[in-house]
């Protein structure tokens, strides 16, 4: 049972008996932070109190008076200008806790009554790249997301919406023309494939510095030294106001000169990397008109040029091989892997439906949608007649629309794209494609902040460049080998064989990576850090494996078979602070997971693991378990251990993250 839901649903029902509309302040009923106020706390009195105009204390008496909890909490305590105070009573929690134990795969946890069908987009690497540090954030987000809502009985259909026909392919097709080593593409496809890549955007990036960044910038910042010396030179007004204005203009002015001065000299620097090499300003300057070259291979393939179709065919398979690699030693699968290739024979139609409906024009050749609220258009198709990724994305959701019926896109995707999805959405809702079978269809772009290095800025190599996925897995995994190995030779006589060590590395590197990314509220930043990610202590991966494996430890120490408290007829007693604490907590598993779904937020559920596993330590300090005092408090410790490794396994598991059963 989600209590949280139980004791609103009471509340809206009391609530409503005092004013029609006052059923939405249920919500103010939450969780205690301090258990000397109970077990949850109702905190609607105040306000409803200032909207009928009546003493809060007065109104709390009345909400008490007509609240139905009877059942479940002990009488309500009302405290200071109106607080309403609720304990579960004892009885009712350990009934609770026998339908959690009996229930071994759902934990009591009731599927949706009225499922929605969620289509969710996530990860959707370039395939012609190799996958990136960038990618982590996506990939595991959408996952956990994917996996909780069908754990809570949602239909979720998950759609890899990878980049399988952009500039990128233009750039390996003119590369593999002019630049490939046979031998190496041989031996390693996806390596060459991304030298070649890697090679033919620095190419392009040098012209387009050197032709039209670096002089637009040194204009723009001649213009701000003008303009500089103009407003030193303007007279000083009488008025202090204006003075002050006039001053806050000139510093602004002043760091965005510091500031373009400053990438200018990064542009320079990036020119002069090309320059001062031999072989890569000979190739510079052997393939100045590169970049419209790419242009050009890219619309050759677009328009079936069989030379660079067959191209693409040979990249492509390789690659994807590569990524699925990837995931699969993350965890992660996906119901459909419809990249934007698979879209290409949709676009025109899209455009021309747009342009029948009237909500495209011309614009300086290009076809666009102008939206209110925005200084810019979404641009549906360019000049020379090609689309664009606006133009994929709406032909993505009229598919999906018509083939899956959704009630609810997600998009996860990092906060960058902001804009092209607020417009993107606008541009759907204008169509008129998003209506579900239940009215309006949800529309999410379930946004992220950037992974950072120590010193602040995005995540990079030392020579700048995105810090691959695979190396960054291989190298938390044997971080974590050094640590087990370390900790089982420490031991008396070593537990783990070097087959279990590596097996058990795996799971604590690779989800020491997940749960640092998932433990973080999604739209922060926060900065990667593998001493951190792997710390025994804290809210980690880790922390939350050894939490378990110590659970474990206890079964196996007192030669007790856990299956054997699964019946729901073990007595819980709850007599100590400590032993309610965790009773409790383990009850609360329903309701973090309806948090992280509310707004789509693993941090919610890793909170609450964290919480629960700290709330176990202080059981497992304060009270013994194989030692306690006599056989029905030994037994009712251990069905509550049982829950709690339960709880965290599944929880763990709802995060794409496994456990190990020693460390």
């Amino acid at each position: 049972m989600n209590v949280l839901s139980e004791l609103r649903l009471r509340f809206r029902t009391a609530l409503g008996s005092l004013d029609a509309g006052a059923g939405g302040f249920a919500e103010m009923v939450l969780p205690s932070q301090d258990p000397k106020f109970g077990d949850y706390q109702a905190n609607c009195a105040m306000p409803l109190g200032k909207r009928l105009g009546k003493p809060p204390r007065e109104i709390a008496q009345q909400l008490v008076d007509a609240l139905d909890v009877a059942d479940l909490c002990e009488p309500p305590e009302i405290a200071g200008p109106g607080f309403i105070n609720l304990l579960l009573k004892n009885d009712w929690l350990v009934e609770q806790l026998g339908h959690i134990a009996r229930d071994t795969e759902r934990l009591a946890v009731a599927p949706a009554a009225e499922p929605r069908t969620y289509v969710l987009d996530y990860s959707g690497p370039n395939v012609a790249k190799p996958m990136h540090v960038g990618h982590i954030r996506s990939t595991v987000i959408g996952d956990a997301l994917c996996r909780v809502l069908r754990f809570l009985g949602q239909r979720v259909i998950s759609d890899n919406h990878i980049g399988d026909w952009g500039t990128q392919f233009g750039m390996i097709i003119y590369g593999y023309k002019h630049f490939v080593d046979e031998r190496a593409l041989a031996a390693e496809p996806v390596a060459e494939l991304g030298r070649l890549y890697r090679l033919v955007n620095q190419l392009v990036e040098y012209h387009e510095t050197v032709r039209e960044k670096i002089p637009t910038l040194e204009q723009q910042i001649v213009d701000q030294v003008k303009q500089l010396e103009q407003m030193h030179d303007a007279t000083i007004p009488e008025d202090p106001k204006e003075q002050k204005k006039i001053d806050k203009s000139l510093r602004q002015s002043e760091n965005q000169l510091a500031e373009n001065r400053k990438a200018l000299d990064g542009l320079r620097k990036q020119v002069l990397v090309v320059d001062e090499d031999p072989v890569l300003s000979q190739l510079a300057a052997e393939h100045a008109d590169i970049g419209t070259a790419v242009l050009a291979e890219t619309a050759a393939l677009h328009a079936g040029d069989p030379t660079n179709r067959a191209l693409w065919e040979k990249f492509l398979p390789p690659c994807l091989a590569e990524i699925e690699a990837t995931y699969r030693r993350l965890g992660v699968t996906f119901d459909h892997t419809l990249g934007e290739s698979f879209y290409e024979d949709r676009l025109a139609p899209v455009v021309a439906e747009l342009r029948k409906q009237g909500l495209v024009r011309e614009s300086d050749g290009a076809m666009c949608v102008f939206l209110e609220g925005y200084d810019a258009p979404l641009i549906v198709q360019k000049k020379d007649g090609a689309f664009l990724y606006a133009t994929t994305d709406l032909a993505t959701v009229e598919y999906r629309m018509r083939e899956w019926r959704p009630d609810a896109m997600l998009y996860v995707v990092d906060h960058r794209q902001s804009l092209h999805f607020e417009q993107l959405f606008a541009t759907v809702r204008l169509w008129g494609c998003c209506v579900s079978e239940r009215g309006d269809l949800e529309l999410q772009h379930v946004s992220f902040g950037t992974v950072l290095g120590e010193d602040g800025r995005p995540y990079k190599t030392r020579s700048g460049s995105a810090v691959g996925l695979t190396g960054l897995l291989d190298e938390a995994v044997e971080r974590a080998f050094a640590i087990v190995s370390a900790n089982d030779d420490a031991r008396p006589e070593p537990l783990l064989s070097a087959v279990d060590r590596r097996e058990v590395a795996e799971r604590i590197g690779i989800g020491a990576i997940k749960y640092a990314d998932l433990a973080h509220n999604r739209t922060s930043d926060y900065v990667f850090s593998y001493d951190k990610m792997l710390a025994m202590t804290g809210n980690t991966a880790a922390y939350m494996q050894y939490s378990y494996a110590r659970v474990r430890s206890i079964f196996s120490r007192g030669d007790v078979a856990a299956e054997s408290l699964r019946d729901g007829k073990a007595k819980l007693l709850l007599d100590q602070p400590a032993e309610r604490a965790l009773a409790l907590a383990i009850l609360q598993f329903n309701e973090a997971l309806a948090r992280m779904v509310e707004d789509y937020r693993p941090n919610h559920l890793t909170a609450y693991l964290f919480d629960l596993a700290s709330k176990y330590s202080e059981f497992f300090e304060n009270c013994p378990v194989l030692k306690a005092e006599s056989d029905d408090l030994r037994t009712s410790r251990l069905a509550l251990c049982d829950l709690t490794a339960r709880t965290i396994a599944r929880g763990l598991d709802l995060l794409g993250i496994e456990v190990v059963e020693r460390m």
